[in-house]
């Protein structure tokens, strides 16, 4: 079984064949399913009428839980985009009627975001089919596949410092 970067890997092979490219095996299939993904993700919601980020605002103040909502800093910081970015896609989903800014009763200072009722039910209808067609792009893993792909990805992530939405 070949593909594309072994394709690549046997090129530098050819130039430079110095150069151990086993990173480039890694990094590259990851690179190039992440690319895969997001295109594959992006006509699924599309479906839907929404953006793959949109979906992503939503479900994080969907399984946030509660009816207080969260402020645009913790969106932010699950979105890992620039404060500016979750400002903008605040306005966005705000101007389809999905959410809504209330002040926050704690912090008269603060602004909470939360689901509207239309923002909620848009949410429970898509995870659902959203969660089949993932199972759908990795149906070439096995059961043992699937949890060994996901313990390794896990411990690069973990040991790239990102263990937690903060």
């Amino acid at each position: 079984m070949s593909d594309a970067v072994d394709e690549i890997r046997a090129q530098w092979g050819r130039e430079r064949p110095d150069l151990d490219t086993w990173p480039m095996g890694i990094v590259g299939r990851i690179s190039r399913l992440s690319r895969l993904l997001d295109r594959e993700l992006k006509e699924f919601f599309a479906g839907y009428g929404l953006e793959f980020w949109e979906f992503d605002v939503l479900a994080t103040l969907r399984r946030a839980g509660g009816t207080k909502g969260l402020t645009a800093g913790d969106l932010n910081k699950a979105a890992m985009v620039t404060s500016g970015a979750i400002t903008n896609r605040i306005d966005r989903l705000a101007t389809k009627g999905l959410v809504e800014r209330v002040p926050d009763p704690q912090d008269r200072r603060s602004i909470r975001v939360r689901l509207t009722d239309q923002g909620r039910a848009m949410v429970d209808e898509i995870v659902g089919p959203h969660v089949e067609n993932e199972a759908r792009l990795l149906a070439s893993l096995g059961s043992e596949e699937r949890d060994q792909l996901e313990n390794t990805l896990r411990s690069v992530l973990e040991s790239l410092g990102d263990k937690s939405l903060e």
